[in-house]
């Protein structure tokens, strides 16, 4: 890290005990540099590192029960299943190997399997090969910057209940992100009644079930039906609701994003999520709030961001890769996350940020007293 105040400060904090910070929100688990998403092991190693809340992305199975997944249509490369006959053969696509110059390929989601079969399979770190010609070398494909070294193990899909009562028990809070369908809904064919918003009522559902008060918990969504469908019919529930936005990735479409974040605060949102790249920008260069920050103060949202610990290396001639797109040019060594996370909390104000290895926000927020 490039010597300056900053530095000092964090240097510290270096013997400092570290608690628990609701600042630091774990993303699948929070331990994912390491450990599979989504599993017991990954949420055990994000609440070691003081993750404060705990992330589900939670999708439905092919007889509508609820799991956590990072998407609806990843268990091709967060699981065993192309390895399994039986299973690839009910995946969307089957496992197809790669020949003649095409990639392998394969599609594998939630709903083409019912939960007793999503519940014999392991999962493993979220990656594939695109020249396996096997469906065991498809399984591999692991980024330098993570490991396989606890993947050895036959973690399990959790479903959403599952994780509900992991999380209650550790006394930490929740975030569950309603996941867009990639299915047509209503699912389940002509004269299904399981429409998008009966998927987002029994999220909720399953929270009041297990007895978890609303004030605990964050539900989120990328689909802003969804955050309307909660302001309405579970106003308590919405009070804390996030709409996760990726609507600005474009210099063409961010000023669209930046208008509609006064729809948002008139429809009754309270809290927006976009990605780390939309907060920051580079002034005199310095990392500096963005004009998306900006505005979203001024009408009064509340902000939470995503995902640090997500890009590899910073100091491999990448600068960060998408995480870091509007800061690249002062991105160039692995403190830079520090400068990052400094602004975030100091001049934009985050409520929190998610973190693929939460131990990284976790030492920021015991550093600055973010409880």
């Amino acid at each position: 890290m490039d010597e300056g105040p900053l530095k000092d400060r964090l240097a510290s904090c270096s013997e400092k005990e570290m608690k628990r910070s609701d600042w630091s929100i774990s993303h699948r688990g929070g331990g994912t540099l390491q450990f599979p998403e989504h599993t017991y092991d990954s949420i055990m190693a994000g609440t070691r590192m003081g993750a404060g809340i705990q992330e589900c992305d939670v999708t439905f199975t092919k007889d509508k029960q609820l799991v956590c997944r990072h998407a609806q249509c990843d268990l091709h490369t967060t699981t065993n299943v192309v390895a399994i006959p039986e299973l690839n053969a009910k995946c969307t696509v089957p496992f197809r190997p790669a020949a003649n110059g095409t990639a392998a390929t394969a599609k594998c989601c939630t709903s083409d399997f019912t939960l007793a079969e999503i519940k014999t399979l392991c999962a493993k770190m979220d990656a594939s090969d695109p020249t396996a010609t096997t469906p065991a070398a498809y399984l591999g494909g692991t980024p330098g910057y993570r490991t396989d070294l606890y993947a050895k193990t036959c973690g399990r899909v959790l479903t959403l209940r599952e994780f509900i009562d992991i999380v209650d028990d550790l006394g930490l809070k929740f975030t569950p992100e309603l996941k867009t369908p990639e299915v047509p809904m209503p699912f389940g064919g002509p004269g299904s009644d399981y429409t998008q918003a009966k998927f987002a009522q029994q999220m909720i559902d399953e929270f009041k079930t297990a007895g978890i008060k609303p004030e605990r918990v964050w539900p989120q969504s990328f689909l802003y039906d969804d955050l309307l469908y909660w302001l309405k019919a579970e106003p308590k529930w919405a009070k804390q609701a996030v709409y996760l936005d990726e609507t600005g990735d474009t210099p063409v479409s961010m000023p669209t994003a930046i208008a509609n974040l006064a729809k948002y605060a008139k429809d009754g949102v309270k809290i927006v999520a976009p990605p780390l790249p939309y907060l920051v920008a580079v002034e005199n260069g310095k990392i500096v709030p963005s004009e998306y920050a900006r505005t979203a103060k001024k009408l009064g949202l509340k902000i939470i961001t995503w995902s640090l610990e997500r890009s590899g290396w910073l100091g491999d001639g990448s600068h960060g890769g998408y995480y870091y797109a509007s800061i690249a040019n002062v991105t160039d060594n692995e403190g830079d996350v520090y400068n990052l996370l400094h602004v975030l909390h100091k001049d934009v104000g985050v409520l929190g940020v998610f973190s693929d290895w939460s131990a990284t926000v976790t030492y920021y927020a015991n550093c600055f007293g973010l409880f």
